[in-house]
């Protein structure tokens, strides 16, 4: 064991932890102020239920001994073998790595929410959330992660490209199609009731993003060092180019643009950050932010309400960095990587986009069957007069502002 690399890691899972509280702040801002508490309630509970979730069989299911290349097996059952013990191959504890990876499982789901907000009942999010970790979360992490059949391929996501972003991109888009419009939708405007706090939101992301990224090397050392760098620059010009771009096209630089586009930065940097050097993370950021940009503006023609925009800030910067790393990773920046197409290696944007295509068919599906299930159930929305009364009232008997 390595007491720097323990320390580290230990530091970076706090960070991620921290990403989510930061994540319900920034969603709570960007809801409507009846429905702040039930926005914000789904980041929150996250960090109980999917934590027991994890320990009870979340881990295993990820990062267990492979079945078939699909998903682990049962060994670390209610943390079984987990302990003081050194992690083959790294320097740290298991139990420091399953507290580290135990921190993605609890935000990936937190973000999709963001789709669904305002009118989804929470039984079913509840319903939802554990069905969804076992069924997709678990699957895909184990695929990339551990030791499945991506992993295998040679396909690189370094901390979430594919595991998170584009995961919870994939199903906020199907839910959000699934369970339907806001009322209103289309003929009213849905305004941000406090954007200050949105802001303070994309700040505590920001921060909490270091720990998701740096730490995702699971060692104190250059890796983890140029991972940070590349983070920061990566958010710093994805909130540049998307606050230029609505500045051409609408004539106004927004505060929630700037906030929109530092998040695209640095979902699209993610899977790329441990393998691209700092020129390919402008890149990478700044062709982020005007795309993510781009991709929100077009929800309306394409017809689906995506509340907080997280099909085309996640989904569609999970896309992209996850290609963009198979055009400029680099074995100068990590020898246990692959070069890029740039330099020469055409075959590993070929393999990244096999883990693009896999996980957005795999996670459509999977998730669609879920909801199907949870309305047969219990019913996905709360009832036209609870939607507008708003839903912190109808379903936790609260209201956010008390005037």
């Amino acid at each position: 064991m390595n007491a720097a690399d323990t320390a580290f890691v230990m530091v970076c899972a706090a960070l991620v932890l921290l990403m989510t509280p930061g994540l319900a702040i920034f969603y709570g801002g960007l809801a409507r102020s009846k429905n702040v508490l039930s926005t914000m309630m789904h980041s929150f509970f996250l960090m109980g239920l999917a934590s027991v979730i994890w320990l009870v069989y979340g881990y295993s299911l990820s990062f267990g001994s492979d079945i078939g290349g699909f998903i682990g097996g049962l060994d670390h059952l209610l943390g079984r073998g987990v302990g003081a013990e050194v992690m083959k191959d790294l320097t740290i504890p298991s139990s420091v790595f399953m507290a580290f990876q135990g921190m993605f499982v609890i935000i990936t789901p937190a973000l999709i929410s963001g789709a669904v907000a305002e009118r989804m009942k929470f039984k079913a999010y509840v319903i939802f959330t554990i069905l969804w970790i076992t069924v997709v979360y678990a699957p895909i992490c184990h695929w990339v992660w551990g030791g499945g059949w991506l992993q295998e391929l040679g396909c690189l996501d370094f901390a979430g490209g594919l595991v998170v972003h584009l995961n919870c991109g994939v199903a906020a888009l199907t839910a959000a199609i699934i369970v339907g419009k806001r009322r209103g939708y289309g003929t009213r405007a849905f305004i941000p009731h406090n954007l200050t706090l949105t802001l303070l939101g994309i700040g505590l992301l920001w921060f909490g993003w270091f720990g998701f990224n740096a730490g995702s090397r699971l060692a104190a050392d250059g890796v983890a060092g140029n991972a940070f760098l590349v983070t920061h620059m990566a958010a710093a010009t994805g909130a540049l180019s998307w606050v230029f771009a609505e500045w051409i096209l609408k004539e106004k630089p927004t505060t929630l643009g700037f906030a929109s586009g530092a998040v695209a930065g640095l979902g699209s940097i993610t899977p790329a950050c441990g393998y691209v050097g700092t020129t390919a993370a402008l890149v990478i950021g700044g062709v982020a932010g005007v795309i993510c940009y781009l991709a929100v503006l077009a929800k309306d023609r394409l017809g689906y309400d995506d509340s907080l925009d997280v099909v085309g800030i996640h989904g569609v910067g999970g896309v992209w960095g996850t290609l963009a790393t198979g055009l400029f990773a680099s074995t100068l920046i990590n020898a246990d990587g692959a070069d890029g197409l740039f330099l020469g290696n055409a075959s590993q944007l070929g393999v990244q986009a096999v883990g693009v295509v896999a996980t957005i068919l795999y996670c459509a599906v999977a998730t669609a069957a879920i909801l199907f299930v949870v309305k047969a159930l219990v019913g996905l929305r709360v009832t036209e007069e609870e939607e507008d009364a708003g839903v912190d009232t109808a379903a936790h008997g609260e209201v956010g502002y008390n005037l």
